[in-house]
């Protein structure tokens, strides 16, 4: 079996951890020097992925922006960009949604119960993998190394963070921190309650801190990326 596909883990959250507000509108935590850089990552990635949630609320196309960074990925025999993934335990997905846009290739994982759902709701307009009776992070990336994919970016949002954050699964995580509160304990957080690897016993390792203007991008790698070396130096390590 192919090893499993580097992780690396995406977000942008307020200072109180917030990803977004509980208002009908997307909430913006980035700029736009920050929304290209996070364009660049995505463009190094093989693929993408991001929580069934996440495509209702915000209706994200996934896609690599810069023409510049698709004529490279084309000449390098790579899509434009990278195929995307996402996860749903009881579908509800609409087909018309931007992320089942375009000529990427598209894969929706689920549950065993809801596969049957999930594939007449979609109608063709991705791959539906079942993955037994629940959501396994673990059998997400065996079928995406299958797929030939070496490089995952997580993109959200929390029950996904926390999914694959607590399977100890995330090998780079990047938090660009908004210089604001929310304080609206019905706004979605980072990542939600559960039993993660990297406790006060386990901190991460720092790998960078960098000022963009009040922004601040914070990249960690877990205690086991001590024994291998730096993040940094693996691939899907940011520029």
């Amino acid at each position: 079996m192919p090893p499993r596909p580097y992780v690396l883990m995406s977000v942008a959250a307020s200072l109180d951890g917030y990803i977004d507000d509980a208002g009908p509108e997307r909430l913006l935590l980035s700029d736009a020097a920050d929304f290209d850089r996070v364009d660049a990552v995505r463009a190094q990635m093989d693929a993408i992925l991001v929580g069934a949630g996440t495509i209702r609320a915000d209706d994200p196309r996934l896609e690599v922006r810069s023409a510049v960074r698709r004529a490279e990925r084309a000449a390098g025999s790579r899509p434009a960009t990278p195929l995307k993934a996402t996860v749903t335990a009881g579908g509800g997905l609409d087909p018309g949604a931007r992320f089942f846009g375009g000529d990427a290739a598209k894969v929706v994982y689920t549950t065993d119960v809801a596969a049957r759902q999930v594939g007449a709701g979609l109608g063709g307009a991705a791959d539906v993998v079942a993955l037994g009776p629940r959501i396994d992070p673990g059998a997400i990336l065996a079928d995406l190394a299958g797929r030939g994919v070496e490089r995952l970016m997580v993109e959200g949002g929390g029950r996904v963070h926390t999914l694959f954050l607590t399977a100890g699964l995330v090998d780079e995580l990047h938090v660009v921190l908004a210089p604001f509160f929310i304080g609206d304990a019905a706004a979605p957080r980072f990542a939600g309650p559960g039993m993660f690897p990297q406790d006060s016993a386990h901190p991460m390792k720092l790998l960078e801190a960098r000022p963009m203007g009040d922004l601040v991008l914070l990249r960690y790698a877990p205690e086991s990326a001590r024994v291998t070396g730096d993040a940094a130096a693996r691939p899907g390590a940011a520029p």
